[in-house]
């Protein structure tokens, strides 16, 4: 080395590696801040001597100190074993033969109902990995529902892992020898083409030559070749010096699809891949695998596992995706937070995909979300290994496509109702054992039941990681919409919709958890006359018992009679039981009826009454309660209102009691000594000249009965906006009785 030329040392080629992915650069966009050639930067990262300023100036740029990765000086250069070879030469020739082949299949991807391919670098999404496998932590169920919000499972943590996240590339800078595991649909062979093509650009191991293996290939290749002379005869097609290349450690091979190898394959393709791994241990090495799939070991490999996609890498995948497209990936991730069910299944990327081809035909979700899951669930039990040719080995032969269904659902109901959103590896294998013992031909010795039961599970979480392991020995569905969607299947598909299924799950309509369930249950019903009409009778009896809450309801009755409006009563009838309801239990969600678009100018009078009210019952003395006291009063002196002049005199002499609000010490004075007095002579006129205001005085027990019906009449009427099928005389029955006390619905049912 020349006094004006510094080279890296290993290790400093690893952690200026390292430092360029952390910086978001490129060996490119490196020379090109810096404004050289490609040429000393990627002798910089081989380890070979470049310009000594141009040494420090890297450094400078990678946050990294010059002298902690700067090679020791030699007394003389060092010599190849064989001083014919020049190894990088050779590297750069191999490069360029093999740059058509990478190219063609490893450029671009297809994958479930696209029409045609997609260039990778178009589509891909940085992965993240994580350095714990996630089914072997050591966490019990406790544990596990801490990481959640189980107040709310709209927000449950399943795909939340809390471990730390490594950038892909990293991970690949960081082992030379990785085993990187994953759910099926994670991105595992994609992140594997993104290696092979960005080394080929010189993006990434420039100084390596790219070798792209797909294990299912190699393992049904004809007469069986060594690993060595497939990749020389058919990958490199044919490179003899590609020998030469795997001798010096300048190989990058890529082993994709592990699992995917047929169990009579097994043991020779593990023996080819550890000899091979062996013979050549200079050269990077990293192999994809399912998680769950055989018991792989591979001593000198450090295993990794793909981290579902954060909100981040769906924003940036959903931006390559529409791009130049007519619906636009705002418009996509703007529907996909309002809808936190159909969000879960994105942070899988196989499932993002589906859910854009959905979007793409009609800039929206199906209203029906329960034929957009079981597109899902297609995807994972068929179309994904089908579509690629794959035929995986039955565990147990007699399981079809549509037992394991039948299976999944029974497991999910079986949980759900038990709220056990994780259970124990032996709960689910003896729901297993219980479900396999009835097939037709079934052993029934329970030893063999055990051992078929062990490898079921294995089997539902390899091949379609519908169930995944969450720790060890702790199971969970991989999606609570999932579980939500086969507790669903299983009351209207398994048990076909029987009186007894149905009842029974209209016994949990107070229950916030079930809410999706009945949706989804809705949704796949082949007619959901029976199932809306249970629910709707279960709504009713819930303030059947109490006289005054029937009382409360038949004033909404009467009130909405009153009312001179073009709409459906029933939406008369939600707006003011939310009104004088709201005002009890002070706060205010309208229910959403959608059977009016706007409100008449006496609706207006009164929500501005009902919220005036409020706001000075409380004694707010903010912008809230002047803002309101301007706009009751402008509405109600309104001259294109018309009203009864006595109740606008009165009005007018409430108007003049109030102090002056620019002196707010003042103000506060006046609210405290007239404040409750006042409150009463406006509640008084409320109620003689508009029939609101009431003060209802419920009880803590009526108030939580109340909220309860408020609550599954909102399902009801989501049910009967949602896209299921309906007859339009059951419908029409359903409204016409909505918010009715019990006493008038009865009569109604006996005049027809």
């Amino acid at each position: 080395m020349t006094g004006r030329s510094l080279s890296c040392s290993p290790e400093g080629i690893q952690k200026a590696k390292r430092a360029l992915i952390r910086c978001s650069l490129t060996q490119k966009a490196l020379a090109e801040e810096l404004e050289v050639t490609r040429q000393p930067i990627g002798k910089f990262f081989t380890g070979k001597p470049v310009d000594r300023n141009l040494f420090v100036q890297i450094c400078d740029r990678l946050d990294l100190e010059w002298e902690e990765i700067v090679a020791e000086p030699t007394s003389e250069p060092e010599v190849n074993q064989d001083n014919s070879i020049d190894i990088d030469a050779i590297v750069q020739g191999v490069r360029e033969k093999i740059k058509p082949l990478i190219q063609e299949r490893c450029g671009t991807m297809r994958v479930l109902d696209m029409t045609q391919p997609i260039g990778l670098n178009d589509i891909y999404t940085s992965v993240n990995i994580l350095d714990k496998i996630t089914g072997q932590r050591r966490l019990d169920i406790d544990e596990l529902l801490q990481q959640c919000k189980s107040q709310d499972f709209d927000l449950f943590g399943l795909n939340r892992i809390t471990e730390k996240r490594l950038p892909g590339l990293e991970a690949v800078e960081k082992y030379s020898k990785l085993m990187i595991l994953g759910k099926p649909g994670a991105g595992k062979t994609t992140f594997l083409k993104y290696l092979a093509i960005q080394c080929l650009g010189g993006e990434f191991q420039a100084e390596r030559v790219p070798i792209f293996v797909t294990l299912k290939n190699f393992a049904e290749a004809a007469n069986k070749p060594g690993l060595l002379q497939y990749i020389t005869e058919e990958i490199i097609n044919p490179i003899s010096s590609i020998q030469d290349v795997l001798t010096y450690g300048k190989a990058l091979v890529l082993l994709d699809g592990l699992d995917e190898v047929r169990e009579e394959d097994s043991d020779r393709i593990l023996k080819e891949i550890r000899e091979f791994s062996d013979r050549f241990p200079k050269n990077q090495f990293v192999i994809t695998c399912r998680i769950a799939a055989r018991e792989y070991i591979f001593e000198k490999f450090t295993e990794v596992e793909v981290a579902d996609f954060d909100d981040n890498q769906i924003s940036n995948f959903a931006n390559n995706w529409f791009k130049d497209k007519a619906v636009k990936s705002e418009t996509f991730i703007k529907h996909l937070k309002e809808n936190s069910r159909i969000k879960q299944l994105a942070a899988s990327p196989l499932l993002l995909t589906l859910l854009c081809l959905a979007f793409e035909e009609s800039g929206d979700f199906p209203a029906n979300r329960s034929e957009l899951y079981k597109e899902g669930l297609d995807a994972l039990l068929k179309k994904w290994d089908a579509k690629r040719g794959i035929q995986r080995d039955q565990i147990y032969k007699k399981l079809s496509v549509q037992r394991k269904e039948d299976l999944l659902s029974k497991i999910a109901l079986t949980t759900f109702e038990g709220s056990e959103y994780f259970f124990k590896q032996k709960v689910a294998e003896q729901y297993i054992t219980e479900y396999i013992r009835n097939l037709p031909g079934a052993n029934i010795d329970e030893e063999a039941l055990q051992l078929d039961s062990e490898q079921v599970l294995r089997s539902i979480e390899h091949h379609h990681g519908l169930v995944v392991a969450r720790a060890k020995r702790i199971y969970s569905f991989s999606h609570l919409t999932f579980h939500e969607y086969f507790t669903a299947r299983e009351f209207v598909v398994v048990r076909q919709s029987s009186e007894e299924a149905l009842q029974n799950l209209v016994s949990h309509i107070t229950e916030k958890r079930w809410r999706e369930v009945f949706l989804l249950a809705v949704g796949m019903s082949p007619s959901a006359d029976q199932l809306l009409l249970l629910i709707k009778d279960k709504i009713d009896f819930i303030l059947t018992d109490d006289p005054k809450l029937q009382q409360f309801l038949l004033w909404v009755r009467e009130k909405s009679f009153s009312v001179k409006f073009s709409s459906k009563p029933a939406g008369v009838r939600a707006f003011y039981l939310d009104l004088d309801r709201s005002l009890d239990l002070s706060r205010s969600r309208f229910l959403d009826l959608s059977f009016f678009l706007s409100r008449s100018l006496n609706l207006d009078l009164d929500l501005s009454l009902d919220r005036l009210l409020s706001q000075s019952l409380s004694r707010s003395l903010n912008l809230d309660l002047n803002l309101d006291l301007d706009l009751y009063f402008n509405l109600s002196l309104s001259p294109s209102l018309s009203l009864d002049p006595e109740f606008k005199n009165l009005q007018q002499k409430l108007r003049e009691q109030l102090p002056n609000r620019q002196n707010r010490q003042e103000s506060q004075k006046w609210w405290l000594a007239n404040g409750k007095a006042w409150c009463e002579e406006l509640r008084e006129i409320m109620i003689k000249y508009r029939n609101i205001g009431h003060d209802w005085q419920f009880s803590n027990e009526q108030k939580e009965l109340l909220e309860q019906y408020y609550d599954a009449n909102q399902l009801l009427v989501d049910c009967l906006n949602s896209d299921c099928y309906i007859s339009r005389e059951v419908r029409q029955q359903i409204e016409d009785t909505l918010l009715l006390p019990i006493a008038e619905i009865k009569h109604r049912q006996q005049q027809s």
